[in-house]
């Protein structure tokens, strides 16, 4: 066990981030992004420690909170991320909390909010081991272009856009991952193609700052692992407020976090996704808002 001195706050990435030998552009955006972080929380006067969260040599009993940053693998290794997550939970203070962290890692979590009268995505969710056809669920949502994706996820991982003369030709697939997963179908918006999908960052339940992401051509995936862009976004005074009304609708609001939303034609806007357990903030665009994160996280603690 790795010893050391009690620290206030260890950020947490994953291993891939952590002291890499090869830094890439997208590496040093996150490595960026958390010196910025780490300084901000100093400046409160904290004392701030880095590692991987499945470092089997760090004491987890010795840093007072852990604040979720770049574990960008949880999801792909989501039986030990969460016997890990019990764990820690026993030993120090999550930010954001355990209790939002469960909520939320499942994207059953949309029906919870629409269900508090949130502006959601239409979803239709498949519980794991159901039998149910795509073309089946397709007809009688009335949705032509479907989008399919598992309720535990991220980075577009397993997210599959599937055009309505193609619908039959992927049941096969479909039925792969039902029998893996939990999964989820929505309709497909055209405007993601050309509008993109918007980010606004809200911390301690007020709006910091907004970024658009575009795909690129030909592609629906607005990340940037698939060639997608991120450019500066102003958001209306309409859709601050949703954003923060969507903070307001969890049990407790979240200390951090992100509301992605898309529009439909009429240019009406839909929560696509809440990111609260380890979004990407896009702090190197507004390095301001580091200090919002740490001001809100000294407050807590």
């Amino acid at each position: 066990m790795q010893r050391l001195k009690m620290k206030d706050i260890t950020l947490l990435t994953c291993k891939a981030y952590f002291k890499p030998k090869k830094i890439t552009p997208y590496i040093a955006n996150i490595l960026k992004e958390e010196q910025l972080l780490k300084s901000a929380l100093e400046q409160q006067g904290l004392s701030v420690a880095i590692t991987h969260w499945d470092n089997p040599t760090y004491d987890w009993s010795k840093t007072k909170a852990v604040l979720f940053r770049t574990i960008w693998d949880y999801f792909e290794r989501f039986d030990e991320f969460w016997t890990w997550l019990q764990e820690i939970n026993t030993k120090t203070k999550l930010i954001n909390s355990f209790n939002l962290i469960e909520w939320n890692i499942d994207k059953h979590y949309l029906r919870d909010l629409h269900s508090r009268g949130i502006a959601v995505v239409p979803t239709y969710f498949v519980d794991k081991g159901n039998n149910i056809k795509l073309r089946d669920i397709s007809k009688n949502k009335g949705w032509k272009d479907i989008v399919i994706k598992p309720a535990i996820s991220a980075s577009a991982f397993k997210t599959y856009k599937i055009l309505e003369t193609d619908i039959d030709n992927n049941e096969e697939l479909f039925m792969s991952l039902v029998q893996e997963r939990d999964m989820l179908l929505q309709p497909f918006f055209e405007t993601i193609s050309t509008l993109g999908e918007a980010s606004l960052m809200v911390f301690d339940g007020k709006f910091s700052h907004a970024i658009l992401k575009k795909a690129q051509p030909g592609d629906f995936r607005v990340q940037d692992d698939f060639g997608g862009t991120v450019h500066d976004y102003t958001p209306t005074k309409h859709e601050i407020n949703f954003a923060e009304k969507v903070f307001a609708s969890c049990k407790t609001i979240p200390v951090y976090g992100r509301v992605d939303i898309v529009w439909d034609n009429k240019r009406n806007f839909y929560l696509s996704e809440l990111e609260i357990i380890e979004p990407e903030l896009w702090i190197r665009n507004y390095p301001k808002s580091a200090e919002r994160i740490a001001e809100a996280t000294k407050k807590i603690l």
